[in-house]
């Protein structure tokens, strides 16, 4: 994959600001092949299972398409093995299991916003450490969609939700912030942004007449997480590196 993945090193720079601030670009991490190959093979799940966009779907519907890596083997490449999870070594630590891998698009007439949150609020895992990125396949930015988040925020904390809900549907949560300290995030295609799992972010609707928003969405955690929601029961997820003290974890998708 040499010619696909982009790796490198985090510098003791780049961690600092990570964990000042909540997030951190990795720059490319997708060769402009590499973009191409990944882009084709997961519209081609896409269009099998969700088709064009249509104002009668649910949110669900028209922005996610879980479990990606089943269903398209670059993806399964690049979220095992690519440099997305071996940053997330040098900021988690050794022992890594891969905890969501979807695709998160905005088709062009798809307004919608994706409210205000927490990624642990969608799924809290403890320990509290647990990291997401986002692989542009495309150009994002303010126009189309792109991610927006406050700095600095994940030092808040895990922020109660107002209302306890099924943590399971992936109901949307819109919680109440100061967007003046929001900052855009646009990225060119094959550029992946991380951020904590604290770290409050929220994207617009897209509103160009001509361009999609998609966007690969992997998520990583200490490879003992487990689910606060849940009754403290192991996530399961494919063990990426080093070792769990869970063998349902240490066995799921083994075979892949």
């Amino acid at each position: 994959m040499s010619n696909l993945f982009k790796y490198t090193v985090l510098s003791e720079e780049q961690l600092n600001f990570y964990h000042e601030n909540g997030y951190l670009s990795l720059g490319k991490t997708l060769s402009d092949e590499g973009v191409k190959q990944l882009l084709d093979q997961s519209m081609a799940a896409w269009n099998a299972e969700k088709g064009a966009y249509s104002d009668n779907n649910s949110w669900l519907q028209n922005a996610l398409l879980v479990d990606i890596h089943h269903k398209a083997p670059l993806v399964r490449d690049f979220y095992f093995n690519g440099p997305v999870m071996e940053a997330s070594k040098q900021i988690i630590g050794p022992n890594i299991k891969g905890a969501t891998s979807q695709l998160t698009f905005k088709m062009r007439g798809n307004t919608k916003p994706f409210g205000w949150h927490q990624d642990n609020g969608y799924g809290e895992l403890d320990p509290f450490n647990s990291i997401t990125s986002l692989t542009a396949l495309e150009e994002v930015d303010e126009d189309n969609g792109c991610l927006r988040l406050i700095s600095g925020s994940h030092k808040l904390g895990q922020i109660p939700l107002k209302d306890e809900r099924d943590r399971s549907n992936l109901e949307s949560i819109d919680m109440e912030v100061d967007e003046s300290k929001a900052i855009p995030m646009p990225m060119k295609p094959g550029e992946t942004l991380i951020f904590h799992c604290w770290t409050l972010h929220y994207s617009q609707g897209n509103f160009s007449k001509t361009r999609d928003r998609r966007i690969l969405f992997m998520r990583y955690a200490d490879a003992d997480a487990v689910e606060v929601y849940n009754g403290g029961k192991p996530r399961l997820g494919r063990l990426l590196a080093g070792d769990t003290k869970f063998d349902e974890v240490r066995q799921f998708e083994a075979e892949l």
